[in-house]
Parts: structure tokens; C-alpha cells; sequence
């Protein structure tokens, strides 16, 4: 799943260049502070964050996505094919690099297996390897797996107000919701285009963002083509996923999403 966030004229008269700065201020000074707030009312907060959570999705997908990932040891550049069904069914198949084409991810529910190619070996992950990084990238095995939704996994509240006509909301998670997080921080436009999510651990501090951009019309639907998550613990390092091709409402065989198919 690569997704970038006039120069004034030196000769232009002393006076003139003030009077454009004096324009320039009156007409911006209004629009800053203007910020938008999140509705209070619990019903709206919920159907807000569902869009989030919903974001890119239908009832099933097929895309191609290019996964770019830089540590401070190594950057990498991986083009895969996905198809998924809802929230439990995703196969993803590498297509490039040569060297792990046809290595593949298969999630059904709660269960995640890897198939190697170079061995012909089909490994389900078990519990001990589910907080280990997915194909080299700042996603967990378990990040895959346990997908949490934040308008049915949290409470929520408004947030701080924030330029223009997005708006923030504060999801804190549920005793039972099997997330390291102590809160996370969703900023989202009026129509339900998730724009940053901020993730705080349980002593308060931030942890990681997952930003998004480039925003196309796939269908009739608003889809951030590009998402980049950062690890704050890591300065410089990302992993940020685009969309090079987006199907959504196709129909897919449920054979896709098998052990058969995983090794195809």
C-alpha cells in the first residue's frame, strides 16, 4: 500500500511591498481564527469516526500498493497486490522486487500466515512473532491482525479546535480493547477523510503518527492515496504506503482468502 505534503519581486518599492504584507494580514488574521470544532453530540462523534475507520474500504477491494520503507539501516521499495473482504479477509502478494516475488500474507479473522516461495514453506505466526515487524516494515503482525475500530473500540470526546474545516477528535480505548495505546488523536475532514492520527502511549507520550494524503475520487468516494506512519522513536525513519491502482466493491471469490490460493 509514493504517498508531497512566488517569490516577491526584489525591485518591487519599499511601500508597495508593506501595503501587500498589510493586505495579506488583514484578509489572513480573519481566516486563522476561524477553527473548526467537533460536534459534542455522541451520535455525530461516532458516525464521524466511522468513516474513519472505514476509510478506503467497501465490502471488498483489489488494489495494487507500493510500500516504501526507510530505517536507519536500510530502504526498500516493495509492489504488492492486495484483495480484501471487509475487515477479515486480506491476501497481499509481493510482485517486486524479483528476489520476494510471490512471498505472501494471507488474514482470515484473528489468523495470519506467510508463504515463502524460495522454500515452498506456509507459516502460520504464531503468538510469540505477532509483535514482530511485517516484511521489514514499521507494521506489527499483530498491527494486521487486531484491527480496532475507534467508533466502536473507544470512547470519544471533541478535541482541540484546528485550522480550516477539519476537525479533532479524542478516542481513549475501552478496558477490554487490546491496544498499547493510552489514547489516539484523529484529525479528519468534514467528510470523513482521515488527515493524522496521533497514537500516545499509556504514559501520555506520542508514540507514532499515521498521516494522509493525496485525497481522489475512487467511485464516488474520497480515498487518501498515500499513508506514511512515523515512529517518533525513530526519528527519520517511515514506512508509507500509496496506492498505485483502487478497486473498491469488486467482486472477489471467497477461494482468494485460503491456504490454496496463498501459494499462487
Amino acid at each position: 500500500m509514493n504517498p508531497d505534503l512566488a517569490d516577491e519581486d526584489p525591485l518591487r518599492p519599499p511601500l508597495r511591498r508593506l501595503r501587500l504584507l498589510a493586505l495579506c494580514l488583514a484578509v489572513a488574521l480573519p481566516v486563522a481564527a476561524q477553527a473548526a470544532e467537533a460536534p459534542t453530540d455522541p451520535a455525530a462523534l461516532r458516525a464521524l469516526l466511522a468513516k474513519v475507520d472505514d476509510a478506503g474500504r467497501s465490502a471488498s477491494s483489489r488494489a495494487t500498493v507500493t510500500m516504501q520503507v526507510k530505517t536507519s539501516r536500510y530502504e526498500r521499495s516493495v509492489t504488492m497486490e492486495m484483495w480484501t473482504q471487509g475487515t477479515e479477509n486480506t491476501l497481499i502478494r509481493i510482485v517486486q522486487p524479483a528476489k520476494d516475488k510471490g512471498v505472501a500474507t494471507l488474514k482470515v479473522g484473528e489468523n495470519l500466515w506467510n508463504y515463502l516461495p524460495n522454500t515452498d514453506r506456509t507459516m502460520k505466526v504464531p503468538a510469540g512473532m505477532m509483535s514482530g515487524a511485517w516484511m521489514g516494515s514499521h507494521l506489527s503482525n499483530d498491527d494486521l491482525v487486531h484491527e480496532s475500530r475507534l467508533s466502536e473500540d473507544y470512547t470519544f470526546a471533541p478535541g482541540p479546535a484546528v485550522q480550516g474545516d477539519s476537525v479533532s477528535i479524542v478516542c481513549t480505548p475501552k478496558a477490554d480493547t487490546p491496544v498499547p495505546w493510552g489514547r489516539v488523536e484523529v484529525v479528519l475532514r468534514g467528510d470523513g477523510v482521515p488527515v493524522l492520527q496521533s497514537f500516545y502511549d499509556e504514559d501520555g507520550a506520542l508514540a507514532r503518527t499515521l498521516s494522509f494524503s493525496d485525497v481522489r475520487d475512487i467511485g464516488g468516494t474520497p480515498v487518501a492515496m498515500a499513508m506514511r506512519i512515523e515512529p517518533l522513536d525513530k526519528p527519520g525513519e517511515f514506512t508509507e504506503f500509496r496506492y498505485d491502482q483502487l478497486e473498491l466493491g469488486v467482486s472477489i471469490d471467497k477461494a482468494v482468502f485460503s491456504l490454496q490460493a496463498l501459494k499462487r
